[in-house]
């Protein structure tokens, strides 16, 4: 069977057993905070086991895109190093939800695998949860193995511990005893040799787990006590990649029809063959893996960053690039060549990679165009620090600080080490890298009490697209500690008029009142596990009290202009800039808006100027808003509302309209168009490949920029005699200006002229080169031409001029072509070095670059350690 029909079999066999087959959700997480990404099938049905909200749909059945590279599920660096580990996976699933149970969720296991897939009985084993004896004194899992003896030889039946046959979603939370399926793929002369029961859970390539059947049925408190849960609820997990490795008779994930179409075009790409080298094997399956995670993450909205989960798609991705620079030869960009294969392998099944094709690749394309040139600036700065090492051994902190600046993988730094006789301290890579963490953890760490129940209520009204106030029930309550920001209190009422941050929007701010007068103020509101939760700095005084929740209206009706701003703009860009720009990210705040918009190049001051035209045009016309708050997806979609990419939606959907703009959201908005007042771009910017950005102001912001415009008018026509033309007497001043530069500029070269020969009398040779470290009385662009100037003169010339202009430190580094190449000296390299003496940094090219700093007393200081960069 090929990929296309396992997958196909499984939903087919599920739906046949009465199961709604539902979309993979997105695989990276918006309204969970204690995950980045979806690193298994339940993430998405989280409310359901939470008691939130009711599934709509008692059996439910997917394959879900998955990603494990964070947390307590990290198997980065396994990846590629063996055949079954893996970044992004699918996971097939089915679920129930207070409807089946364990004899269901076991023979349909069964059935599927032996009678629809015709795996042997003989190679599959099974584990049990044999109970466990700490303190939550659990009993062995009789009923699944009386179901299971019913259905399997008892000695292929197996006990498990808790690390192996518990599930639990987190420290608190559902949880409960699983039952998971091995298959033995070994060779009979292999099975006859070593029995197949002592592999399972051994880490053996050839016996492994392909599916897991938990059984929800207790529920972890903070304090660690189970509690029976009210409903049981079954969630199973099959990896999809071992799957076809088991049905397709290979021995290996990578050997599947899965990545085999990724490998043949990696073979043509670099000329090299799988199945030979184990390091060029290793670097092959990384590449073929990892461009399956990042083209994903992006198809679901996530771009390479700096921080969170962006950070960490980057990395994967540095990753890949790395293992192509060092074990296939690869110096230029190419991983982003895959994308087509992938779509092409993959597209029917998830169609996202299909609508977002064009983007991963540039994307792609980019990042692998970036971080080669990091690698190339990695490998210089590692010159220069083995040259100033003393003895063989590198020092681990500095391994660290080009690892943690630069993005220099580690790993490449110990295998350059090892070629040139040096060895690494690992010691203190280590010991800086758990700084880090401990800093990061600590950082970020947050406690959660048990929420604390008040009224039993399983679903929350939202009233806030009517009303800014409600007479509302608390619900439940909990307290929560963060670094950040202190302790808090989570609070869940209903009905509530607060907006949960979504959508790109921010959450509502207000205050709860109690008859008697007593005030709690709520800072933020979130979704979490589809409730809306309310955070306050201080509980209200009288908890049995009926509350009044009263929404910042200010603020709300600034956030509404915004938001309705960003439709506009939407149809604005489409209109002026075409129909293939898309949203891909967009950030509603009271003060301004961000939009984030899929286009080829940097906006001309024309194009700006006709979308400002644009949706003031629409603010004028004053459209009032046309809202359809439940409407059937597809329904919307054929009247031409925008669906966002990375978005989950559900059947019903809410629709807003303006004019001709259209869109599905969930956001607050105005009531007329006319309320905006005003749209102002105040920036446009690229914020990667094929993505622009703009930020802009309305309404209130607006308002306040066009005064303080103004005002700063005012005082610039008052600096001038007469000042009724302002204009005029800039133009004036600017002629005026130009001429004093020019004669500047010429005093200068004399100056320059004079200083060139005065210098020319203190050059020392150093080894064989022309050395002068000195400090000048010039700016920027003169230090530079007199740099030039001398380097004509003088061949094999290390030259370090510094300056100090207003307060700050200047540094300027040339180094002849031929020394850079024969002594492997790089000047942008080296000012960044002695950048740190004056508190600042800089960069260029390595024959010239400079360095600034707020700190003109360490000049002297970079000035007497340039030496060292040509001294043995």
């Amino acid at each position: 069977m090929n990929s296309k029909n396992i997958r196909a079999a499984f939903l087919d066999f599920f739906e046949g057993k009465k199961h709604k087959i539902v979309a993979s959700a997105p695989m990276v997480i918006k309204d969970d905070p204690t995950l980045m990404f979806t690193n298994a099938g339940m993430n998405q049905f989280k409310e359901f086991f939470l008691g939130n909200t009711r599934s709509k749909y008692p059996r439910i059945a997917d394959t879900q895109k998955c990603l494990r590279v964070s947390g307590k599920h990290n198997d980065l660096e396994e990846v590629g190093k063996d055949t079954y580990h893996h970044t992004m996976f699918e996971m097939l699933g089915n679920w129930s939800f207070g409807d089946y149970f364990k004899k269901e969720a076991i023979s349909w296991a069964w059935e599927l695998l032996t009678e629809v897939y015709k795996i042997d009985p003989e190679t599959l084993y099974v584990t049990v949860f044999e109970g466990s004896t700490d303190e939550d004194q659990l009993e062995m899992d009789q009923e699944a193995y009386d179901f299971w003896k019913g259905i399997i030889p008892e000695e292929r039946i197996l006990m498990g511990d808790k690390k192996d046959n518990f599930w639990e979603m987190g420290d608190q939370g559902p949880c409960g005893p699983c039952s998971e399926i091995h298959v033995d793929l070994r060779s009979a002369e292999e099975k006859a040799e070593v029995n197949g029961a002592s592999l399972v859970n051994q880490d053996h390539p050839h016996v492994i787990e392909i599916w897991n059947l938990v059984f929800i049925q207790y529920n972890r408190k903070s304090n660690g006590q189970l509690e029976p849960l009210p409903e049981k609820h079954v969630d199973t997990g099959m990896g999809f990649e071992r799957l076809c490795m088991a049905l397709q008779g290979v021995k290996s994930n990578y050997d599947t029809d899965i990545f085999q179409p990724l490998i043949q075009a990696l073979e043509r790409f670099t000329g090299l063959s799988y199945g030979k080298d184990e390091a060029v094997d290793v670097a092959i399956r990384v590449i073929s893996d990892h461009i399956r995670a990042v083209a994903f993450a992006i198809a679901d909205g996530q771009l390479p960053s700096n921080t969170g989960a962006g950070y960490v798609i980057r990395r994967i991705l540095r990753r890949a690039i790395r293992y192509g620079f060092t074990f296939l030869n690869i110096q230029e960009p190419f991983i982003y060549k895959l994308t087509p294969v992938l779509t092409e392998a993959m597209g029917e099944a998830f169609p996202e990679l299909s609508e977002q094709q064009q983007l991963i690749e540039n994307v792609i394309r980019e990042e692998e165009h970036s971080f080669l040139k990091t690698l190339e600036q990695g490998l210089l700065l590692l010159e220069q620090s083995l040259k100033k090492t003393k003895g063989k051994v590198m020092d681990g902190r500095k391994a660290f600080e080009l690892y943690d600046t630069y993005g220099f993988p580690i790993d490449l730094t110990a295998l350059i080490l090892e070629e040139k006789g040096y060895s690494l301290d690992e010691q203190g890579f280590e010991e800086a890298m758990q700084e880090q963490k401990s800093r990061s953890k600590s950082a970020s760490e947050v406690t959660k009490e048990d929420w604390i129940v008040l009224k039993q209520g399983t679903s929350q009204e939202f009233v806030g697209y009517d009303q800014l106030e409600a007479s509302v029930n608390l619900l439940k309550y909990r307290k929560v500690s963060t670094k950040k920001e202190g302790e808090q209190y989570q609070l869940v009422f209903t009905p509530t008029p607060f907006y949960p941050e979504g959508g790109g929007q921010v959450g509502d701010k207000g205050y709860l009142e109690t008859p008697d007068g007593d005030v709690a103020y709520i800072v933020d509101t979130k979704r979490e596990n589809n409730e809306i939760v309310h955070f306050a700095k201080e509980l209200p005084k009288d908890l049995e009290l009926p509350l009044t929740a009263v929404v910042d209206a200010g603020q709300r009706r600034r956030t509404a202009a915004n938001h309705s701003a960003t439709h506009l703009l939407h149809q604005a860009l489409r209109k002026v800039l075409g129909t293939h720009v898309e949203q891909k990210g967009s950030a509603v705040h009271s003060r301004y808006l961000r939009f984030d918009f899929s286009h080829f190049s940097k906006m001309t001051e024309e194009e700006l100027e006709q979308v400002e035209q644009f949706v003031n045009e629409r603010i004028q016309e004053n459209l009032p808003l046309q809202e359809n708050r439940a409407i059937p997806m597809q329904e919307a979609l054929q009247q031409g509302a925008m669906a966002l990419f990375g978005e989950k939606y559900g059947e019903e959907v809410r629709t807003i309209r303006f004019g001709e703009s259209i869109e599905l959201c969930g956001g607050t908005h105005v009531n007329r168009t006319g309320d905006i007042w005003h749209f102002k771009i105040v920036s446009e910017s690229a914020i990667a490949a094929g993505i622009r950005r703009i930020e802009a102001i309305t309404s209130d912001a607006a308002r306040n920029y066009y005064e303080e415009h103004l005002q700063d008018l005012q005082e610039i026509k008052s600096l001038f005699k007469g000042g009724k033309n302002a204009v005029e007497s800039v133009k004036s001043l600017q002629e005026e200006n130009a001429q004093l530069k020019k004669e500047i500029e010429s005093l200068l070269r004399e100056k320059a002229g004079s200083l060139k020969q005065e210098l020319s009398r203190e050059f020392e040779e150093v080894g064989g080169i022309n050395f002068l470290a000195r400090k000048v009385d010039l700016d920027a662009s003169g230090m530079k031409d007199l740099a030039f100037e001398l380097g004509g003169q003088y061949d094999n010339l290390f030259l370090l001029l510094a300056a100090e202009q207003g307060g700050k430190a200047l540094l300027s580094c040339y180094i002849s072509k031929p020394l850079v190449e024969k002594n492997k000296l790089n000047a942008g390299a080296i000012v960044r070095e002695l950048g740190k003496y004056i508190s600042g940094g800089g960069g260029g090219q390595p024959f010239f670059a400079t360095a600034g700093g707020k700190n003109p007393d360490g000049i002297q200081k970079a000035l007497e350690a340039a030496r060292s960069f040509i001294s043995e």
